[in-house]
């Protein structure tokens, strides 16, 4: 779903989450760029983050940083019916990064040339990832870097053509599954595969046997006709939380500090 900019449409993120309980959101960098990275009304916005976005020095860098954190603050702001100055994203180790005081839904972000993508679960874990669906990796050596030995045979049968179009599509599932577990890049892709684009989805190990249940869903897709997108959701078996509102959901102590202004200033890294 392509979300233009702060205006929205906010209700068809909030009618998919309320219909499956998670949405992937994606939109362009011009869309969330502000027109003036200078603006003092930037720094209530990106809150702790500001401090790391004044010691960026090149513009596409500082640009890309700012554009993502604020998709991703509003994407959670719709769901949680708050003002994106008054929630606070932070960062785990790995830089995976989550809403403070928000804990019933997950948040998982990526972004790749022009391309900016939020996930968005209140059902468990989830993880998103983007790459140029054209990104050249094939006979790079990337495939020793990312496949398990079944995948590397199952690779070998796919047509020259498309070969480099289905290491591209692995490589965002593993992004995408190793960020949903908050491992990112500390998860050797080779221990842990997927298989061919005509089966159902799981996680194999790396003699292509079942490493997950259905537990897990995945799903990868083409936005605008160039970038590869996979999505990893992890179900926790708890049911929907349907009640996200950050007024029920913030414990009294955030809210107290809140409304101090202990967290005037708000925010957190990924890549």
């Amino acid at each position: 779903m392509r979300v233009t900019g702060p205006e929205g449409p906010w209700h068809r993120v909030r009618d998919a989450v309320a219909h499956s309980g998670s949405v992937v959101v994606h939109g362009q960098l011009d869309d969330w760029l502000p027109a003036d990275l200078d603006s003092p009304r930037l720094r209530p916005l990106l809150g702790h983050d500001y401090a790391r976005f004044e010691k960026m020095a090149h513009h596409a860098v500082r640009a890309r940083f700012v554009a993502s954190r604020l998709l991703l603050k509003h994407v959670a702001c719709a769901i949680v019916e708050a003002a994106p100055e008054t929630v606070e994203l932070a960062y785990k180790p790995g830089g995976r990064p989550y809403a403070r005081g928000l804990d019933q839904i997950d948040i998982s972000l990526s972004h790749t040339d022009t391309l900016l993508l939020v996930g968005l679960t209140r059902r468990g874990w989830i993880g998103v990832d983007a790459e140029l669906t054209d990104r050249p990796m094939l006979g790079l050596g990337t495939e020793n870097q990312v496949c398990t030995p079944h995948e590397h045979r199952l690779l070998a049968e796919v047509p020259e053509e498309r070969r480099n179009s289905a290491l591209v599509r692995l490589w965002t599932l593993k992004e995408a599954y190793s960020k949903a577990i908050g491992q990112g890049m500390r998860f050797r892709f080779t221990e842990f595969g997927f298989g061919p684009q005509d089966r159902p989805v799981q996680v194999l190990r790396p003699d292509g046997s079942p490493g997950t249940g259905d537990e897990w869903t995945f799903h990868t897709f083409r936005v605008d006709g160039k970038y590869t997108v996979s999505a990893a959701l992890f179900d926790a078996g708890f049911g929907d939380t349907s009640d996200t509102a950050a007024a029920t959901m913030l414990d009294l102590g955030l809210i107290d500090a809140l409304v101090d202004g202990e967290f005037a200033d708000s925010a957190g890294g990924v890549r």
